[in-house]
């Protein structure tokens, strides 16, 4: 991708979302110093979180940024009914998560955020996942092999527990692994063309 001479900076630390980016062609480099502390007030609407999250961590960054680059952060969440479902602290959390996500529907928004010199845009993506009810053992069997407490709701799609449990997805697939491709690339288009 012809970045016009910019330099792209990706804040975030997630190995999904670096081979994301690095699969639209995209040089950039990484850079997570940032003092944001991830809390919200319990009256924040929960569509809103993500964003909120993804544009502290983007104001946060620990330094001005020159002409030619371009910040990128980004915040994943896990919404069951009115439930946020984070990244879990403990095996008896993440558990839970599974046992509430198992034989229904959720929904996965993932806000990202573009700075430059000249401005800030944020765009969040949602897509509703389906999963099939698990069992026991397939709750058991994917927290001792795979341990997913760095991801929301305790799972990725792209692992184990995706490829037996989840038997419908509407929307971007690369949303629920972190990262939506289809918008970084359209956020990158427009602040590279500015």
């Amino acid at each position: 991708m012809d970045l016009k001479g910019k330099k792209i900076i990706l804040a975030s630390n997630s190995p999904r979302r670096k081979e994301i980016l690095s699969g639209l062609n995209v040089d950039f480099t990484i850079d997570t110093d940032t003092d944001f502390e991830e809390k919200f007030s319990p009256d924040t609407p929960h569509s809103q979180v993500p964003a909120l999250m993804s544009e502290g961590k983007n104001l946060r960054f620990h330094r001005p940024l020159a002409e030619d680059e371009i910040l990128i952060t980004s915040d994943t969440m896990v919404l069951c009914d009115s439930l946020i479902l984070g990244k879990p602290h403990s095996r008896e959390e993440a558990v839970r998560m599974l046992h509430s996500l198992s034989g229904r529907s959720h929904e996965v928004k993932t806000a990202v955020t573009f700075r430059d010199s000249r401005g800030m845009k944020t765009v969040t993506d949602t897509t509703e996942v389906e999963f099939k009810p698990l069992s026991e053992a397939e709750i058991d069997y994917y927290l001792d092999t795979f341990k997913p407490y760095d991801k929301a709701g305790a799972y990725g799609i792209q692992e184990w527990i995706g490829y037996i449990g989840i038997t419908a997805i509407r929307g971007s697939y690369f949303n629920v692994v972190g990262f939506p491709s289809h918008t970084v690339y359209a956020l990158l288009t427009e602040f590279i063309d500015r």
